[in-house]
C-alpha cells in the first residue's frame, strides 16, 4: 500500500530545496553536473583528488543526495511525492553508478551509498512505469 503524502513531506521537500540554495552547495552542484563524468573507478583520482575543491564538491553533492535518499528509504519522506520534483538525485546516481562498485571495493564498504543506489533504482523504475523509454532517454541526455 502506498502512503499518501503529508504536509510534513511537502515541508521537508521545501527545506531540502532551501539547503540546495546555499552558495557553496550551488557551486558544488554546478561543478558536479558540468564535470563529474568518470568512466571508471580510476578516473576519480584525477577528477577529485584528495584535498581539492573538486573533491569537496563531489563529497558535498553525493553525501547530500545519499542523506535525502535515507529519508526516502526509511519512510520519513514520501517517495512518490519526491520523485515528482527530485530528478537531480537521479542525475547524481546515474553519474556515480559506473564507479560505485570500485569505490565500495576500495573502501571495503559494500553498503557505501546504498540509500542513493536503492532510491536511484526505484526512481528509474518509477520513470519507466510512466513511460517505457523515459529513463533511457534521461540517461542518454545527462551523459551526453
Amino acid at each position: 500500500m502506498v502512503s499518501r503524502p503529508t504536509y510534513d513531506d511537502a515541508n521537508l521537500i521545501l527545506r531540502l530545496y532551501e539547503m540546495r540554495r546555499d552558495d557553496r552547495m550551488r557551486e558544488a552542484r554546478a561543478w558536479f553536473t558540468a564535470s563529474f563524468r568518470p568512466k571508471k573507478w580510476e578516473d576519480l583520482a584525477t577528477l577529485v583528488p584528495p584535498g581539492s575543491p573538486e573533491n569537496a564538491s563531489y563529497r558535498m553533492v553525493i553525501s547530500y543526495w545519499d542523506m535525502v535518499a535515507s529519508f526516502i528509504v526509511t519512510g520519513v519522506l514520501n517517495k512518490e511525492l519526491f520523485f515528482q520534483s527530485g530528478r537531480e538525485l537521479l542525475v547524481v546516481f546515474e553519474r556515480l553508478r559506473v564507479v560505485l562498485p570500485g569505490i565500495r571495493e576500495a573502501y571495503k564498504d559494500p553498503s557505501y551509498m546504498a540509500n542513493l543506489e536503492r532510491v536511484g533504482a526505484d526512481f528509474a523504475a518509477y520513470m519507466q512505469s510512466h513511460h517505457p523509454d523515459a529513463h533511457q532517454a534521461f540517461v542518454k541526455r545527462i551523459n551526453g
